[in-house]
């Protein structure tokens, strides 16, 4: 080109504008190697998460199927699988962890406390529910606390929340231990089955069960939070060891749940929500609309703002576990089970 300028065959003008576009090819080819140079450096990482066969297509799976479903874990980086590493309930999933099956588990608080408390190197780093909302229901032909006297009611894991909230909520209605037989299964599904099949007089459901069996005509007694309005129901849990070495996979994991329950609770995005909760669950989108609108009722506080964790919260599940006999005084602090740098390194909490 400067061969040419010097011969006189192009004009000094469009010298100048050669090398703009040349500087300007330069700049995007300089951008473009480095997006590539950061897109190698944010690899992938994998994480394996560990739920219990009870809570798979449970309600209680929204959290970490809309962060698959919206492909939120995959913005931050993560390629995250979900393993059910054995059947039964939260009493399993420590044992996974432990045990490296899996990274990191959903896990019911009395459970991870329980496991904490026998030396289990577990411990929670985020909040999946807050306040579960269950409901008592029973038979179309029971019609009040009174009815069920002498019946058989099917109850939770007789060291879980679900089951001391349900118990403290028939003894508010003057219902003895001693005055109803107890079968106890594990997940909703399970006593749903020993609903509709007759088995059971009256069990303890959550969404969607519990709206599809009242569209049913079967009767709605209670529900939890009447007699145990605020405590932490589950957490995502970890090894500290293992965390300790993997500390960017759980912040990536982390700030990937805060854009989940974000989307939960945005207004905008509720078509797209209703589908993810009846393809989780199985229920029609009526159903799955009227899950929403319960979690969202003024005054119940079922799902964290963006996945912080409540102390107070999990004290009045260790509270809770103190006044069934499951902890002896004197009591342990909630900051024993949590690990909150990775919310705070996220800018969660």
């Amino acid at each position: 080109m400067i061969a040419e300028l010097a011969n006189g065959l192009i004009m000094p003008d469009t010298v100048f504008e050669r090398m703009r576009r040349w500087s300007a090819r330069l700049l995007v080819a300089s951008a473009t190697l480095a997006c590539f140079v950061q897109a190698a450096a944010a690899q992938m990482l994998n994480l394996r998460y560990g739920q219990a066969f009870s809570a798979a297509h449970s309600i209680f799976s929204l959290p970490i199927s809309v962060a698959q479903h919206e492909g939120f874990f995959q913005q931050e980086g993560l390629n995250v699988q979900v393993i059910i590493p054995v059947p039964g309930g939260a009493d399993k999933m420590i044992a996974a962890l432990d045990a490296n099956w899996i990274d990191v588990t959903h896990i019911a608080t009395p459970f991870l406390i329980r496991a904490a408390m026998a030396n289990s190197d577990a411990v929670a780093i985020d909040t999946e529910f807050n306040n579960p909302v269950y409901s008592l229901v029973a038979k179309p032909t029971i019609k009040s606390y009174a009815d069920l006297k002498g019946k058989l009611v099917g109850l939770a894991d007789e060291q879980g929340t679900i089951t001391i909230s349900m118990r403290k909520l028939l003894a508010q209605h003057g219902l003895a231990r001693s005055d109803y037989v107890v079968k106890t299964q594990d997940g909703t599904p399970q006593r749903y089955y020993c609903l509709l099949h007759g088995d059971c007089d009256a069990v303890v459901l959550g969404q969607p069960q519990d709206l599809q069996a009242i569209a049913q005509g079967y009767s709605l007694l209670g529900r939890s939070d009447e007699a145990v309005p605020e405590f932490l129901y589950t957490v995502t849990a970890v090894r500290r060891a293992w965390a300790a070495a993997n500390k960017e996979a759980l912040v990536r994991f982390v700030r990937a749940m805060a854009a989940a329950f974000q989307f939960i609770r945005d207004s905008t995005k509720r078509g797209s929500l209703v589908k993810v909760i009846a393809e989780t669950t199985g229920c029609s989108d009526a159903i799955a609309g009227q899950t929403l609108d319960l979690f969202f009722q003024s005054g119940r506080d079922v799902l964290p703002q963006r996945g912080e964790i409540s102390l107070k919260g999990l004290q009045q599940v260790i509270a809770m576990m103190g006044e069934a006999r499951l902890l002896k005084p004197p009591l342990p602090p909630a900051q024993r089970f949590v690990d909150l740098q990775y919310l705070h390194e996220a800018g969660v909490q």
